[in-house]
């Protein structure tokens, strides 16, 4: 546990917060276009990849030692960081993350929408208090 391991996880937070902001804007929309869908699910997917990637700091930062998204949300969870309901909600997203990836078809990029929106943004906002709580200690 180095000051430069609290240094790394702390300004992946704060990129994570910026990508939050973004999502935050994205998801208040009640509508989109085609390609406004396409940006929501996009900005979905890094703000999620920044998710995992600071709970692997901060994991790391308190000594623990975890590889996969998988494992870095499993850890997460049992270090107290994710409640049940937001660790499964985060292994859901990363389990269907290659549907995200089909947003061209529009019956499964309405789907995604629907995902992010109601199950996956909200996860990430609690997240976000959390981590806010632990860069204060």
């Amino acid at each position: 546990m180095s000051n430069t391991d609290q240094v790394r996880w702390l300004q992946r937070f704060d990129n994570f917060k910026q990508a939050l902001t973004q999502l935050n804007d994205a998801c208040a929309k009640e509508e989109y276009t085609i390609l406004e869908r396409a940006g929501l699910i996009q900005t979905f997917e890094f703000t999620f990849e920044l998710a995992w990637k600071v709970l692997k700091d901060l994991l790391f930062y308190q000594g623990f030692s975890v590889k996969s998204p998988r494992d870095t949300i499993r850890q997460a969870f049992e270090a107290g960081l994710l409640s049940e309901d937001d660790a499964e909600m985060l292994l859901d997203a990363l389990n269907k993350r290659n549907l995200l990836s089909h947003t061209y078809q529009e019956k499964i990029a309405e789907e995604a929408e629907d995902l992010i929106k109601n199950r996956y943004w909200p996860a990430l906002k609690r997240l976000a208090e959390v981590l806010e709580k632990e860069s204060k200690k």
